[in-house]
């Protein structure tokens, strides 16, 4: 799956002087996650409903809490 024509976006969460970020991007159906460090690098591909159910359990079990 070609990702370059999307646009990504920085985890809210992500501090500014932090090294542990994450990029995410949508696409139709499908969400991706890479390493900001690491642009040109992989990326995790998602559909919707497992994105939806990661998040959720996120924050159902506080790990979005620090």
């Amino acid at each position: 799956m070609d990702l370059t024509p999307r646009t990504w976006r920085k985890s809210s969460y992500s501090g500014a002087d932090s090294g542990n970020c994450i990029e995410v991007a949508t696409a139709a159906q499908t969400v991706a996650v890479r390493d900001s460090k690491d642009p040109h690098g992989p990326a995790l591909t998602f559909g919707q409903p497992g994105w939806q159910a990661f998040t959720r359990r996120l924050r159902r079990n506080g790990a979005a809490d620090r």
